[in-house]
């Protein structure tokens, strides 16, 4: 579980793989005590090309970015971005995730250190997360519940979870607070799509 909080005493041993996705190659430094050190994860790709990618737009957040391959390949794929925040709690994949900003030149993103939303003061128009189960059940939900107060009146949350690691559970929890779509599920992998339920109660009333 080391990745998932601060490893700094940890020996380094910087490596880098490219990756492929969207119609673009990419290259990610990478660093022992990292999540997915060797190659591009398969839930974040899963998560990534599943998108509706026309409702990426305006100001982004991502919560446990590691060392930075979401809002990377997001800004440098989707025109709409206008500024993306990613943050993590592990030091050395956020300086990973500065290196990987420079070398797949990813000037929207802003990386910095935080605690899932403890150094977060403002409202996003969408937030991203695949969270770090292996973490604790306690982070997860405080990263997929809490997104509620950091999303604008007409903002979404978009988390990607294995079935294997609760999806079913999570899926039903996050019924209580939002209005839920399962955008797809792949190899165990569920795709969620969240929006505040007041916003469908707005929308019955328009109609």
């Amino acid at each position: 579980m080391s990745q998932y909080f601060d490893n700094v005493d940890l020996k380094s041993n910087i490596e880098k793989y490219k990756t492929r996705i969207f119609d673009k190659e990419f290259c990610f430094n990478t660093d022992n005590g990292v999540f997915s050190k060797s190659k591009l994860d398969f839930g974040t790709r899963c998560l990534l090309e599943n998108l509706p990618l026309e409702e990426i737009k305006g100001e982004i957040l991502e919560v446990g970015c590691g060392y930075g391959v979401i809002p990377i390949i997001l800004t440098r794929t989707v025109d709409k971005i206008e500024s993306f925040d990613a943050v993590d709690v592990n030091k050395r994949a956020l300086h990973l995730a500065e290196m990987n900003k420079k070398e797949n030149f990813a000037p929207k993103v802003n990386f910095f250190l935080s605690n899932c939303y403890q150094n977060i003061n403002k409202k996003y128009d969408v937030i991203i997360s695949n969270p770090p189960i292996r973490a604790g059940k306690n982070i997860v939900y405080e990263i997929v519940m809490n997104a509620r107060n950091y999303l604008k009146e007409d903002g979404k949350l978009f988390i990607v979870i294995n079935k294997d690691q609760g999806a079913k559970s999570l899926y039903k929890d996050l019924e209580k607070v939002y209005k839920c779509e399962l955008i797809n599920k792949k190899k165990g992998f569920w795709i969620i799509k969240c929006i505040l339920r007041w916003q469908l109660v707005q929308s019955m009333l328009i109609i």
